[in-house]
């Protein structure tokens, strides 16, 4: 027999950490789907080889050219997915591990997107790190995300962590490192989170619940739990998600069951919650909800893809949607209703274009003439629960005074 070829990820991946700790057989029955990569995916990919090259020129390749480097970023750019913000956020990125490396008082050691094994904790457990610098004690972990989606905490990070781990391994033995500290880099939100700790409590965490797990996940036993970890913001590519299990997973679909079971009693056929809920019952029944209304949203794009490809769903079909008439050739309709004497004016509406794209067209030199007059209004109030990484709004509270006119309300003479 040939020999076997080599994964090129981990089936304990430092990215699902969060979700195969707590849910450890998730990991062998992930392992049996499929992937599917999302054009989120792809476009994180060539977003941190730009960060790689722009690191590289500044720390681990000192010989690199102005040329080379000019004809490698070439090559990203013919990307059909690169965009000229990516190296604008790259350069965020690498202005943010510029201002950690030079902040020592001698050069230290920096390693940009490098294997790390955290074997010793994980059965076969290895990841890449974005960028790893020590100096003295302390070991830096910085990880650049391009998502746009919810914000990344490095406080507690699982994958993080494990990068962690793996940086000891490899360089425990070099350095007398005591100190770690995280960091994420998230420009597109934007989003810079930090967060340090003992090396003594991350071995403890390595040695007390990352090792159990690793061992059962690996084996492919323990109990299903599922939870917010399974899906997580598959988008974007910003948390410890998703699984690819989620729709079908039958523990899913039974924690989802109990919420009905909760509202009515089957014995009598009818509602056995009271007509007027409570608002701790709200609070609580929400969150509940709002994990079965994601999970519905999975089950049909799941069966949704299925039988677009050519499979079944016993009890259901595809049906053509509703869409909008459009013109098959607006140019050439237009012009023939000025030739019969349309104003141009009355046929076509004068926008701006979007600000994005205007900030692609301005020169570099004029882009603070934008920068004057850019403002980011306050975004639509969303629910959210309490532990979301987000802060919470804080919202205006206007008297009924206020409301009604403040100093030019009506008062009676």
């Amino acid at each position: 027999m040939g020999k076997k070829k080599e994964r090129d990820h981990a089936l304990l991946s430092a990215s699902s950490a969060k979700k195969w700790i707590h849910c450890p057989p998730s990991a062998r029955l992930e392992d049996s789907l499929p992937d599917k990569e999302s054009i989120y995916a792809k476009e994180g990919t060539l977003a941190h080889s730009i960060c790689e090259l722009k690191l590289s020129k500044l720390f681990t390749d000192k010989n690199m050219t102005e040329r080379t480097y000019k004809g490698r970023m070439k090559k990203l750019q013919d990307n059909e997915l690169y965009q000229p913000e990516m190296e604008g956020y790259a350069d965020e990125y690498a202005d943010y591990v510029s201002s950690i490396a030079f902040g020592f008082p001698a050069t230290p050691f920096i390693a940009v997107e490098k294997r790390l094994d955290y074997s010793p904790w994980a059965p076969e457990g290895f990841g890449t790190g974005d960028c790893i610098i020590i100096y003295g004690k302390d070991l830096h972990v910085i990880d650049f995300k391009y998502g746009k989606g919810i914000p990344v905490k490095a406080e507690g990070n699982y994958q993080m962590a494990l990068y962690g781990l793996g940086a000891y391994n490899e360089y425990g033995m070099l350095f007398g490192i005591e100190n770690v500290h995280f960091h994420i880099v998230q420009p597109r939100i934007p989003n810079f989170s930090s967060w340090s700790t003992s090396l003594n409590e991350l071995l403890v965490w390595g040695e007390k619940v990352v090792k159990p797990a690793a061992e059962k996940a690996f084996r492919g036993e323990g109990e299903f739990r599922p939870a917010d970890y399974c899906n997580g913001d598959k988008e974007n590519y910003c948390m410890d998600g998703f699984c690819k299990a989620y729709g079908r997973c039958r523990a899913t679909a039974d924690k989802n069951m109990d919420l009905f079971k909760e509202a009515w009693n089957k014995e009598r056929n009818e509602r056995k919650l009271p007509p007027l809920l409570s608002w701790e019952e709200v609070g609580q029944l929400l969150k509940k909800a709002m994990f079965l209304k994601s999970w519905v949203e999975n089950l049909e794009k799941l069966s949704l893809d299925r039988i677009v490809s050519g499979g079944e769903v016993p009890g259901w079909k595809i049906i053509e949607g509703r869409s909008n008439r459009i013109l098959s050739n607006p140019d050439t309709a237009f012009k023939e209703l000025m030739d019969v004497g349309y104003d141009e004016a009355v046929l076509y509406d004068k926008k701006p274009v979007p600000l994005g794209t205007l900030e692609k067209l301005v020169n570099k030199e004029d882009k603070g003439i934008l920068a004057r007059y850019t403002i980011k209004p306050q975004g639509k109030p969303t629910l959210a629960p309490e532990d979301d990484a987000r802060p919470a709004m804080v919202l205006e509270r206007v008297s009924a005074e206020e409301a009604f006119g403040g100093e030019n309300s009506y008062k009676e003479e």
